[in-house]
């Protein structure tokens, strides 16, 4: 084995400071993938229960202290994630660790004015990436009120492709049609990349007949997707008119998204200040100061009315509540605002449409980033990743950049592996939902779904 191999094969070291909600999670998550991870905190008490549950390696000090973080081996890290409990100390945590040797690092970046000047510090500070919990989960909700019938979305080739998720009724025109069926019939290009039916998980062929309760994950262009559902008779389900219950960051995140959407938005606040505020920097949208979980003040601003209710109060129970009287007022499209996970596996199965966490958006982000970058350590290749279908499923974005045995081959005349799907192709700003006469060319942008999870390079899923 060379040096490149021996390089390619070691286990990748992480250096996370601060041990929150989002550090807490990303911890948990990374020790159970087997990444080394050293976690540092200022709260000696934190880091005992860490340990305790936890295969990892802990240290008591302050992240933005060069000697703490030389004691955490941060010169020989793979990456340091910053997310303590303000963006100053993130932003010079991860300064601190470039100039002392950490290949990449990540930081947390909650105020609007630091994030909307990012471009032109993330080069002065050195950074692999910078998250926003609240401008991301404003990204999420936004996305799926733009399909008020998937639960969840992602994209790929640089926003270009989406892949949503959701589930069949018993009414739906898909119900008892085989994949090929629903291809020929509605002639638009999309692709479903995997089905889940109760504990069961499926990367379907043509054969495969969809059957109601399915949770389907499908892929194409926004303007297909639109023409799909359109064609599935959804059209009327197309929000028009939400109302936001409170008026925190991410409430104005996602007012402004969906202002431009051409969306009628309105916000409901108890802060007379925080009302001032978001009249000032939202003109357009209606801000009403009072409390979202007076029945009476939903009845009045018209809940009954409202194609999407999205709660995202402070606090969960609230959240909750309102989530469920906006079932009972008949809302079409429900979102909630759960931070706690064993709170938020409670109301899964209660019939709310979407459940989101800013900790929860902000870990994945920086998840997809980690995994992505251990993969990379096996093919310089892969560009994104994510994980599907609580974890069973993985999507890889790979670059092809050189020819190979597989470039410039119709797909059908291609062999590949059991329970691995070529979903996408990107070609110069163009997108192609492929069939058997399309073929991969250097360049190309390739999405892979797959569930075996050992895929790290495109030659691993030929036979």
């Amino acid at each position: 084995m060379n040096l490149e191999d021996k390089k390619r094969v070691r286990i990748v070291k992480i250096v996370i400071i601060g041990d929150g909600k989002v550090g807490h999670k990303l911890t948990a998550q990374l020790s159970e993938e087997d990444y080394d991870v050293v976690l540092i905190d200022q709260n000696e008490g934190k880091l005992k229960s860490a340990i305790d549950n936890l295969d990892i390696f802990c240290i008591t000090g302050d992240g933005a202290n060069a000697e703490i973080q030389k004691e955490a081996d941060v010169p020989h890290a793979d990456l340091v994630i910053a997310c303590a409990s303000t963006d100053e100390l993130n932003m010079l945590s991860c300064l601190l660790a470039k100039r002392l040797g950490a290949k990449h690092t990540i930081a947390r970046v909650r105020n609007p004015v630091y994030y909307k000047q990012m471009g032109l510090l993330k080069e002065d500070l050195r950074l692999s990436m910078a998250v926003n919990p609240e401008y991301a989960v404003a990204n999420e909700i936004a996305r799926v009120l733009l399909f008020p019938d998937a639960s969840k979305v992602e994209t790929f080739v640089k926003g270009r492709v989406e892949l949503i998720e959701f589930a069949l009724k018993e009414e739906s025109r898909l119900v008892g049609l085989s994949l090929a069926e629903i291809y020929q019939k509605y002639q638009i290009k999309i692709l479903v990349c995997a089905v889940k039916r109760g504990k069961d998980v499926y990367i379907p062929d043509g054969d495969f007949l969809l059957q109601a309760g399915d949770k389907i994950y499908v892929a194409a262009t926004h303007k297909d997707l639109e023409s799909f559902f359109n064609a599935l008779g959804k059209r009327s389900n197309k929000v028009k008119n939400v109302l936001i219950c409170g008026g925190g960051r991410v409430s104005y995140y996602l007012a402004q998204q969906l202002l431009q959407a051409r969306m009628r938005v309105k916000i409901i606040e108890q802060n007379r200040l925080k009302c001032e505020n978001l009249s000032e920097m939202l003109p357009e949208a209606t801000v009403i100061c009072g409390d979202a979980t007076d029945y009476n003040l939903l009845k009045e601003e018209g809940i009954e009315y409202a194609n999407a209710l999205v709660a995202l109060t402070g606090m969960d129970e609230e959240n909750i509540i309102m989530a469920l009287f906006g079932k009972t007022q008949n809302v079409p499209k429900i979102v909630a605002k759960v931070n706690e996970d064993s709170r938020a596996q409670m109301v899964e199965g209660l019939g709310i449409d979407s459940i989101v966490s800013a900790k929860s958006a902000t870990a994945d982000a920086i998840l997809s980033y980690v995994r992505a970058r251990k993969k990379s350590l096996k093919s310089a290749n892969i560009e994104t990743m994510y994980r599907l279908v609580g974890d069973r499923v993985e999507a890889l974005e790979f670059i092809i950049r050189k020819e190979c045995e597989y470039t410039n081959i119709p797909l059908k005349n291609l062999s590949t592996k059991q329970n691995n799907l070529i979903a996408c192709i990107g070609r110069r700003g163009k997108i192609i939902i492929p069939n058997g006469d399309d073929h991969m060319e250097v360049g190309d942008s390739v999405v892979v779904i797959n569930m075996d999870q050992k895929i790290n390079d495109l030659r691993d899923i030929m036979l």
